[in-house]
């Protein structure tokens, strides 16, 4: 399946060593599905990262990369895992990149425990928000108004979802923020998605 552009906004998902790799490759996939610019980014030196399942993954660039800027996209995603997350939350030009984000009113997605990083940096106070259940706490303690009963959560331009098992909602809303519901429910019935 070749790929046809069908947006000129441009995601970055975010990956280091430790990630639930369902979580990360999924919105991966779907963009590409969609029509979406994606790149996958490894935080650290190398372009490959091993998830936590020790399955490595060849990302398309490094934060370190000659020329890397986070201006050159318009959407991060952060997948969960552990220690994937703790990992993301030790990388500071991504929490940096992450509150200028929020501040200039960009789409920010994190998944499983990933929200928890947001939460930390105080991009959750106020905002519906949800994660993994065991990182409650960190949303709650942090300002999010958390939300158990649905399996993605949207508010202001902040996209939080709760797990592997909720990957395919996460990544069909991206692709509806991005483009349309109308193409995020095309791609669902083009993968036999009956849920």
């Amino acid at each position: 399946m070749a790929f046809t552009q069908k947006s000129d906004t441009r995601v970055a998902v975010m990956m280091a060593d430790g990630l639930e790799m369902i979580e990360g490759l999924t919105v991966v996939d779907l963009l590409y599905r969609a029509g979406i610019p994606c790149d996958t980014v490894a935080v650290g030196e190398s372009r490959t990262v091993t998830s936590s399942h020790e399955v490595p993954i060849t990302c398309k660039r490094t934060i370190n990369d000659v020329g890397f800027s986070f201006d050159d996209y318009d959407v991060l995603v952060l997948p969960g895992g552990v220690p994937g997350t703790p990992n993301l939350r030790a990388c500071q030009p991504l929490c940096d990149a992450l509150v200028r984000f929020c501040d200039q009113g960009k789409l920010v997605c994190a998944i499983c425990a990933a929200p928890s990083i947001l939460a930390e940096l105080g991009l959750l106070e106020g905002l519906h928000a949800t994660s993994y259940p065991s990182y409650q706490d960190v949303l709650v303690d942090n300002g999010a108004v958390f939300e158990d009963e649905y399996t993605v959560v949207m508010d202001d331009n902040v996209i939080t979802s709760q797990g592997m098992g909720t990957a395919l909602d996460f990544a069909y809303m991206v692709v509806a923020q991005v483009l349309d519901d109308e193409a995020a429910d095309a791609i669902a019935d083009s993968i036999m998605d009956v849920g």
